[in-house]
This record gives structure tokens, sequence and C-alpha cells, in this order.
């Protein structure tokens, strides 16, 4: 298994999993947070072009997550897999901003009302042809705790604390190792420290240093919101759940979604490294532009 990501932080977010043997290889693209002419560009960057992608996994509805997900999931006929909150909040965000077409979501009913999105009925779809299946008929609901299969890549959603209406991040396994991502989240729980657990690799956010934070010009209502425990990872609090999920076969750390502002490179490896005893060389950073190129696992 291996990955990279295409860019992370507030201006967009997007990570390509692969795992496989030889020409068998699957791949899922988490969170789409760029146009669809910068995500078809920083794919070719990454050496990949949309038929290479399996599916969709989107995180939660923020834009810079959500971006183009469904436009290109319909225009590449992507399955796209979400929580039922998550899309629920799409729907009422892209009926708000009366540009539905924009984001693949127009003409979609809202898959409460609609059965054959029902989480448990398997791909959405109506075979009566009476009504139009949600995202026309690629959209996947799952929730945490169940398990995506993908050939050899299997997705394992979690749930975190986010100002959000159902996030959730994923944990890759392959058979042989895991990848846990965690991007977004206010605090640790008990229970992203247990998925979490095991993994060879994470991706761990590392958002805004806290004197930095305290110290900028944001509305104290803004420094509230991303400081609380539905906000987003501080350093030290990134170093604590690393250090609670640190076991001798963990070999990749990479640092994610940076404030531009309120954070630096050097203060999230520094941070995370001496939870490792490493050099803060070691610690990888995803870069708002430039992402991180490929990484192996294990």
């Amino acid at each position: 298994m291996r990955f990279c990501s295409l860019g992370s932080g507030s201006s967009g977010n997007a990570t390509v999993v692969e795992a496989g043997d030889g020409h068998l290889r699957q791949r899922v693209l988490v969170d789409c947070g760029f146009s669809q002419r910068e995500l078809l560009r920083r794919l070719a960057r990454a050496g990949l072009a949309p038929a290479d992608l399996d599916a969709i996994f989107v995180t939660h509805e923020h834009g810079d997550h959500v971006g183009c997900a469904f436009g290109f999931a319909r225009r590449h006929r992507l399955p796209l897999w979400t929580s039922r909150g998550t899309w629920r909040a799409c729907l009422r965000l892209a009926a708000g901003s009366g540009d539905e077409a924009a984001s693949g979501l127009s003409a979609v009913p809202d898959p409460g009302t609609h059965p054959a999105a029902d989480a448990d009925a398997g791909p959405a779809g109506d075979p009566s042809g009476e009504a139009p299946a949600p995202l026309d008929g690629l959209l996947r609901l799952v929730r945490d705790g169940e398990t995506v299969t993908l050939g050899a890549l299997r997705l394992q959603p979690y749930t975190v604390p986010h100002d959000a209406r159902e996030p959730l991040q994923p944990v890759f396994d392959d058979g042989a190792s895991r990848l846990g991502v965690l991007t977004d989240a206010g605090c640790a729980t008990p229970h992203l420290l247990e998925r979490l657990a095991g993994c060879r690799a994470l991706v761990l956010e590392c958002n805004h240093d806290p004197a930095l934070l305290a110290g900028c010009a944001y509305p104290a209502s803004v420094k509230a919101r991303i400081g609380g425990r539905l906000g987003h990872l501080a350093n030290p609090a990134a170093a604590a759940i690393l250090a609670a999920c640190r076991h001798p076969g963990l070999s990749t750390v990479v640092a994610a979604h940076l404030s531009e502002r309120n954070n630096t490179p050097a203060l999230a490896r520094s941070a995370l490294a001496e939870v490792l005893g490493a050099a803060a060389a070691e610690i990888d950073v995803a870069d708002p532009l430039a992402g991180l190129d490929w990484r192996t696992v294990g």
C-alpha cells in the first residue's frame, strides 16, 4: 500500500491511497477540495488520471474537503462513499447557494426519503425507474464501524469530533499494513485512538500552534472555534495522539492540514519528532500546494 497527498490545508485537501499487485491496483481518492480543473492537474502530477481511480471517499461537507467531489464523481462515473449526515448537509448547502448544478447535486433526492439510498440497501439506485437514484446511482452511504472493500483495499471509517454533520475519517488496510488518516478533528477520543492503534503510517492534522493562534488577528469567536473540541488539532494535541498510537511498527508520520497563518512546518515537525525521539527531518509535511509525493506504508 502507498499514498500521496495532492494538497493539504484550508485551501483544499485530497489524498490518494493505493493497494494491490501488478496491474490489479485499487485507488481511493479521499476528499476533493479543489476545482475539477485543479484536481486533474494535481492528479497528473502524481502520475494519475481519473480513469485510474476506483472510488471517492468524502470525509465531511466543508468546502476544503468536499470541493468538486460530486461533479467529479458524476463526470467520471466514480462511486462516492460518505456518511448520511454529510450527504444531507451537502444537499442543504447546495440548495442554499443556488449552485446545485455546479456541485453535481441537482435533481437529487434526500437519501432520508429515498429507500434505495439506505445504508443497508447496498448500491444506491431505484430499479423501478420511478425516481432518480442519488448521484445517478453513484452514492454509497457508510457509517462508523462498517468496512468498504475495494479489491485488496479495505476502508474502515470512524467518527471524529468536528463541527460537521457526521464527519468520518478513514483507516485503510491491505491485509499487510494499515494507514490511518486524521484531519479536521478538535480533540482525541478513546474511539479515535482505538481506530488508529497499530497503524504503520499516520497522517495527522497539525493545524495550529496555540501561541500563534492566540496572537493572530482572528476574531475571538473564530479562535474559539478553531481551538475548541469540535475544531482543529493543535500541534501538542497531535503529538499526544501520536504518543498514544506509537508502536515499534510505526514507520511513516505525516503532518497535515497546517494553517498557513498559525503554524509552520518547522513547529509541526518539532512537535511530532519529539514524541518519536527522531530528527525533525524524518517527519513529512503535506504542503497546501505541492502536497506530498508517494509514500509506501510498511
